[in-house]
C-alpha cells in the first residue's frame, strides 16, 4: 500500500520517465518542495521496499518502475470475507491496496474492492486465510470464476461453477464439501 505522498513520487518519477528522462533526487526534490535530499531518498527507499522502483547503486538517473507506462491506484479494503460458512460482512472501509492498473484483471469503468480472507476453505484455489482478494463488483460470473456469493443475507468466498444447467457456489477444499445452488436470496455480489 502506497501513501498519497509515495504515490505522488512514483507518478511524478513515470511522468518524467514518460518525457525520455528519469529525475535526479534534486530535481524530484526541488518538485515537491522538499527541504533537503534526505526527504527524496526516504521515499525512494520506501518506494523500492515496496516494489514499485529499483536503484542502481552509485548511479545517477538510475530509477527503474515496476512499470513505467502504468497508473497505480487504491483499492478499497473492505474488511473481512469468510472462506467457509457464510457470515454477514460489513462494509467498512479497513485500508487500501495500491495495484498497478494495467495488471489488474478487471474492468476500468467497473467498482474493485479488495476483502481480507478469513477460513480457509479455498486453499485449494491457494487462497489462504489471510490473503487479501480483490473483486469487481458486477453481477455475472463464468464458469469457474471465484466469487463473495450473497447467500440467504450472508456474503462468504466461493467458486461458482454450472453442473447440469444449475448455477452453484462452491468451496475448493475437501474439507468443505458443501456447495449453494442458485436462487433466491443467491448472488454474486463480486468477481
Amino acid at each position: 500500500m502506497l501513501t498519497p505522498g509515495q504515490k505522488n513520487v512514483l507518478q511524478f518519477i513515470q511522468a518524467e520517465q514518460r518525457k525520455g528522462l528519469t529525475p535526479s533526487t534534486r530535481e524530484i526534490q526541488e518538485h515537491f518542495g522538499f527541504a533537503s535530499q534526505t526527504s527524496v531518498m526516504q521515499y525512494l527507499a520506501a518506494l523500492e521496499r515496496k516494489g514499485f522502483l529499483q536503484r542502481h547503486a552509485r548511479k545517477a538517473r538510475a530509477l527503474i518502475t515496476a512499470a513505467p507506462h502504468s497508473q497505480v491506484i487504491d483499492i478499497p479494503i473492505y474488511g473481512e470475507i469468510p472462506a467457509g460458512m457464510a457470515t454477514l460482512a460489513e462494509q467498512n472501509i479497513e485500508g487500501h491496496v495500491a495495484l498497478d492498473l494495467d495488471s489488474l484483471n478487471a474492468s476500468r469503468r467497473g467498482r474493485t474492492f479488495a476483502l481480507r480472507v478469513r477460513g480457509d476453505s479455498m486453499i485449494g484455489a491457494h487462497i489462504l486465510d489471510g490473503d487479501i482478494v480483490v473483486l469487481e463488483d458486477r453481477q455475472t460470473a463464468k464458469n469457474g470464476d471465484i466469487v463473495a456469493a450473497l447467500i440467504d443475507g450472508e456474503t462468504t468466498l466461493k467458486r461458482y461453477v454450472t453442473e447440469r444447467g444449475r448455477p452453484l457456489v462452491r468451496s475448493v477444499c475437501a474439507a468443505f464439501d458443501r456447495h449453494y445452488t442458485g436462487g433466491e436470496g443467491r448472488h454474486a455480489r463480486g468477481i
